[in-house]
């Protein structure tokens, strides 16, 4: 992989910001999940410590824990700056400022540094890129992608969204994206509704669905898929 550890900004997330951000039930965290550019968030630690099974995907996970951390080092203060300037375009309701939100962010990430040693020795953490996995199909019951896809549809082209939403449809039963919002832009990919309807004509049941949870101004949506029985 051609990867450059400078080229990555690292952001992490916890497991309630995920359970909230993906809807997921009780009954969603006992199934087995793979989480898609899954990056230094929290939720496979937390998971895992709660006896749960999740594998994370992220081509950031060819580099070791002490790179990764020195990554966050490097730009953590660079986002804080970058939230600040746009505050209008977030609802601060979960956090009450971006140095609250910085401050939690901050810790995932030093939880799954933390972690990242022994779950990539148990395979909890895999070196995979999108739009191709080397999972089996149908190794997971629920795929979750979150800031990736959609997010920057700027950056990767309509080609390689429906590539990598196909292949997480071919390791998964169901599929579940977050947010369908264009960076912080608030506006809605302009892929989603090619997305969707490229998703149909192929058999899958493909809808937007909210979710109770609304950080970035609209971003309270996600679009789930499911292959038809």
């Amino acid at each position: 992989m051609g990867l450059r550890l400078e080229e990555v900004v690292p952001w992490g997330r916890s497991m309630s910001e995920y359970i909230r951000m993906f809807d997921l039930s009780e009954a969603d965290l006992h199934r087995k999940i793979l989480d898609c550019a899954a990056g230094p968030a929290s939720f496979n630690a937390e998971m895992t410590r709660a006896g749960y099974s999740v594998i994370s995907c992220d081509p950031i996970y060819q580099f070791s824990a002490d790179e990764i951390q020195k990554r966050v080092e490097e730009t953590y203060a660079i986002v804080l700056e970058k939230v600040e300037a746009s505050k209008d375009k977030f609802i601060w309701t979960t956090f009450k400022s971006p140095e609250e939100m910085g401050q939690t962010r901050l810790a995932a990430m030093r939880e799954f540094i933390a972690d990242f040693p022994n779950g990539l020795q148990q395979g909890r953490y895999r070196t995979e890129e999108f739009p191709v996995f080397s999972f089996e199909s149908n190794q997971f019951d629920l795929t979750l992608c979150s800031h990736l896809l959609f997010t920057y549809s700027d950056q990767f082209s309509f080609e390689f969204h429906l590539a990598s939403i196909l292949e997480m449809c071919r390791v998964s039963t169901e599929v579940r994206i977050f947010p369908l919002l264009v960076n912080v832009m608030a506006e809605v990919s302009p892929f989603l509704d090619l997305i969707i309807e490229a998703l149909r004509e192929r058999e899958f049941e493909a809808a937007i669905a909210p979710v109770p949870y609304e950080f970035q101004r609209g971003g309270n949506q996600m679009l789930r898929v499911l292959k038809k029985h």
